[in-house]
């Protein structure tokens, strides 16, 4: 069954989490996070009896877990014999701290398993009568970076809420320059980091579009230049949107994705969350700015705001 937190029987997990992300959402975004709210599919509860990684874990039914939503740090230098790397053992300690021995609540949407057979799942636990979303912690933490993968885009917002604590507070990884935001006019320096997840900042010269892609540019060069790429099935699948994409020539936003070349350093846009505008002017200390992107994507595209280190919401089954 679909679980969510505008359900009746669960009102008070959905005051907790309109409470909790009144500090982060505009009265407007608020609104749509009642309209839209984050849904998952429950799944089972199992225990957790190893943490193999800082994102996967290993259950007492032998079937591994994939925390999807919160990338897990890496070290740059994988070969057998590198030093360890303390983000990414961290981030494992984080992890294990949460969930190694206890109960947890495996919960869907879209993908359930990789090509690996692993299960793509959020999870949830209860901590003396809390309900806590582990994914969340992490990301609050300063343990790991939102993303999404092809169909497993879900709850978006309010990973981007949490990771924004730690982002605001330059918590865990955030206080590495390995995770900083890159600069997209930096070209040579993003393909040095091409097949790597990063945030890419900078001013779009043009929006330009074709019969398979609308594209933000970077440059004026779009053989050399950073480039964002949206296909026209996502464009398609968000309409109001995508109307808003022209409005960002001129605009400084920041792109996360994954780092490829294609006629210099490219990231291939497969959600609206992964593009946020940044507003100009500093952002109140009492009034941080918060996405207003709605979980349908079906709302002009988000705004980031430098905020102060607010307590973030959560999602609830």
């Amino acid at each position: 069954m679909t679980l969510a937190c505008k359900q009746p029987r669960l009102v008070a997990s959905a005051v907790a989490l309109a409470w909790g992300l009144a500090s982060l959402l505009s009265p407007a975004a608020a609104q749509d996070q009642q309209d839209a709210p984050c849904e998952l599919q429950a799944g089972p509860t199992a225990a957790v009896t190893r943490v193999i990684d800082a994102e996967t874990l290993l259950l007492d039914d032998n079937r591994k877990v994939r925390l999807i939503g919160a990338l897990a740090p890496r070290a740059p230098d994988m070969s057998p014999d590198a030093p360890s790397w303390a983000p990414e053992e961290e981030a494992a300690a984080a992890l294990r701290a949460l969930v190694l021995g206890r109960s947890v609540e495996l919960a869907f949407s879209g993908r359930r398993v990789d090509r690996y057979g692993r299960l793509l799942a959020h999870l949830f636990l209860d901590l003396g009568g809390e309900r806590l979303w582990v994914q969340g912690e992490l990301l609050k933490r300063g343990h790991a970076r939102a993303y999404g993968i092809p169909g497993g885009f879900a709850c978006m917002r309010e990973l981007l809420a949490h990771e924004r604590v730690a982002r605001a507070a330059r918590t865990g990884l955030w206080s590495n320059a390995s995770y900083a935001t890159r600069r997209a006019f930096r070209t040579r320096a993003l393909l040095r980091l091409r097949n790597t997840y990063q945030i890419v900042e900078g001013r779009i010269v043009s929006v330009a579009s074709t019969k398979s892609t609308t594209y933000l540019n970077f440059g004026k060069d779009w053989r050399t230049d950073f480039t964002a790429g949206i296909a026209r099935k996502l464009i398609a699948a968000n309409p109001a949107w995508a109307k808003t994409l022209k409005a960002l020539e001129g605009k400084r936003i920041e792109v996360r994705g994954w780092i490829e070349y294609r006629n210099g350093p490219f990231i291939n846009v497969e959600d609206p969350s992964q593009i946020a505008a940044i507003e100009e002017e500093e952002a109140p200390a009492t009034a941080p700015g918060g996405p207003t992107l709605s979980s349908r994507h079906d709302a002009p595209v988000q705004k980031r705001k430098r905020p102060a280190a607010k307590g973030p919401g959560a999602v609830d089954l």
